[in-house]
């Protein structure tokens, strides 16, 4: 509920600034509370994760849904990428607006809050399935007769974004043939702050990299990781002062 309460204020707020509304009326609505009893998170081990990247090798995604699994950004940001906030070079990229899907038409807007406006850090195998990735592209494009290469990271053949929604089908159909547990797109995020947490990244690197708005929400989220962390943490504390594990 905070996403779409999020992508409703985002989509009116730039309505608004055209004119199209007279106000963006999502600004008075409060964002539905999180319980702090927890709730029901589905997430992937690391050998889970690896067998549905090496199923989709070949597939002309699979640089996206490797991106969304080694970042944690969320669908409406994948999608709205653009070439020139990702620095291959410096293995970073800007998460700066998205693509949002309101009654199937597709809206461009840019990312209002200060935390979901941020840089993320790439890891190498990452960086190489993007290169791959967009000289792919640039041959279609050549092929085509279509000039220019500073467009959507991911695209359809025209240039124009890839739906939303075909983003996630397309990774549900493919989850569905494989022997491993089903599990939704966003849950790619999902598994990636809860393995950064098992292999004890900070809580706010995981933050940042989430755009969550505070530590305490990410903690509050991944609760369930936690009893582990715990355990670990009084192990790695005898050891430092009694030399026991």
């Amino acid at each position: 509920m905070h996403n779409v309460h999020a992508t409703l204020q985002s989509a009116l707020s730039d309505a608004a600034g055209k004119g199209t509304v007279a106000r963006n009326v999502a600004d008075t609505a409060d964002p539905p509370s999180i319980s702090r009893s927890g709730r029901s998170i589905s997430v992937w081990t690391g050998d889970q994760l690896r067998c549905f990247l090496d199923a989709m090798a070949d597939h002309e995604l699979c640089a996206l849904y490797l991106l969304a699994a080694t970042t944690g950004i969320r669908r409406r940001e994948v999608a709205g990428l653009l070439w020139h906030n990702v620095d291959l070079e410096a293995a970073r990229l800007t998460t700066n607006q998205q693509i949002v899907s309101v009654q199937y038409q597709l809206i461009e807007s840019d990312l209002k809050t200060p935390t979901s406006r941020r840089n993320i850090d790439l890891d190498p195998r990452t960086v190489t399935e993007l290169r791959r990735h967009r000289r792919r592209q640039l041959e279609e494009r050549m092929a085509t007769g279509q000039r220019g290469d500073d467009g959507y990271v991911f695209a359809k053949p025209d240039g124009s974004p890839i739906h939303p929604d075909l983003i996630s089908q397309t990774f549900e159909r493919a989850v569905g043939k494989l022997d491993i547990p089903r599990i939704r797109l966003h849950d790619l995020r999902h598994t990636h702050a809860t393995i950064l947490l098992q292999q004890n990244v900070h809580p706010k690197v995981v933050s940042e990299r989430l755009s969550h708005a505070s530590v305490a929400f990410t903690m509050t989220v991944y609760q369930h990781v936690m009893p582990g962390l715990q355990a670990q943490a009084a192990s790695t504390f005898q050891a430092a002062v009694f030399g026991e594990r």
